[in-house]
């Protein structure tokens, strides 16, 4: 895809972002537009960059740091979204300003211990399995407290918020229920753990419910640069 389709997506996706936080009386610029640019190649997160786009997410770490060395005279702020390995999270901590899939606390106890002390503590949400997915990564709800108490306590760490990647539903109206559920923790946690900001939630296709739920991040990457690897 060439610069100036990329350039016209960002523009489309930052446009269904203002209508729909508009929709439901919130300011557009509450929600941040995260480019996920997994498969897509350093010229397309370029494309994306000179139309303005800052955020970019990636889920495989080889993918990444080819990416991240490709684009290093960019001020790009990278953040990993996909399941984490334990012989992974040195590239991890070294590499990324956000971690948006901790679901473990020894995988948060590493990326504790080996973030380089010349960068600021890695900002983190921990990933929810919100719709009870057997296949799906993520806390169930039932241990998040537990889970959060423990990484807001980690030194090299921020926790920031929560993620999730519900089930796909076809009914716009229950599209917005596991969003709901999320935003419910959120907002519980928040009375033990003041300062958490972040709603990472949200795709290309069910950005609008997310928002109406509360998203302050949403994950798009086919609405932005195609169907994967094009």
């Amino acid at each position: 895809m060439d610069a100036d389709c990329i350039a016209g997506n960002i523009a489309e996706v930052w446009e269904r972002v203002r209508a729909a936080a508009e929709k439901v009386g919130r300011d557009p610029k509450t929600v941040q537009v995260l480019a996920v640019s997994k498969t897509h190649p350093a010229e397309a997160v370029r494309a994306a960059f000179a139309a303005g786009q800052r955020h970019f997410g990636e889920n495989y770490l080889q993918e990444a740091e080819d990416k991240i060395a490709a684009t290093g005279d960019l001020d790009i702020h990278w953040h990993f979204i996909g399941p984490i390995q334990s012989n992974k999270t040195r590239s991890i901590a070294a590499h990324f300003d956000w971690v948006h899939s901790l679901d473990r606390l020894k995988i948060a106890r590493r990326l504790s211990e080996q973030r380089p002390d010349n960068l600021p503590p890695l900002k983190v949400c921990l990933q929810v399995n919100i719709s009870g997915e057997a296949s799906k990564s993520g806390v169930e709800p039932d241990a998040l407290p537990a889970l959060a108490a423990a990484v807001a306590a980690l030194p090299r760490l921020e926790l920031r918020g929560l993620m999730a990647i519900p089930a796909p539903v076809q009914d716009e109206a229950r599209k917005r229920e596991p969003f709901a559920r999320l935003a419910a923790l959120l907002a519980t946690l928040g009375g033990t753990l003041p300062g958490l900001d972040t709603l990472s939630m949200g795709m290309s296709a069910d950005l609008e419910a997310a928002i109406a739920e509360g998203a302050t991040l949403v994950r798009i990457g086919t609405a932005i640069f195609g169907p994967r690897g094009t």
